[in-house]
């Protein structure tokens, strides 16, 4: 039979709590780098995805608008002549 011994059962306790401490730390240096991170983003105007996509969208229909309207312009001045 084993006994157990106050030295390593306080040692044992001493190591749960240091790695529960590390562990807090960890985390709350996690958040305040996403935090950080998140305001400096905001600061800096960027545009969300759904801005982009957008904006993306429009600039394609006015590609597509712009090319019916050439090719209307074209068949118009091939009528002219």
């Amino acid at each position: 039979m084993q006994t157990r011994n106050k030295f390593f059962d306080d040692m044992s306790q001493l190591m749960t709590n240091a790695m529960g401490v590390a562990q807090g730390a960890k985390d709350e240096a996690e958040n305040t780098m996403k935090s950080w991170m998140d305001r400096w983003l905001a600061d800096r105007d960027f545009v969300t995805r759904e801005e982009f996509d957008a904006v993306r969208t429009m600039a394609q229909k006015a590609r597509e608008e712009n090319e019916a309207l050439k090719a209307r312009i074209d068949a118009l001045e091939n009528a002219a002549k």
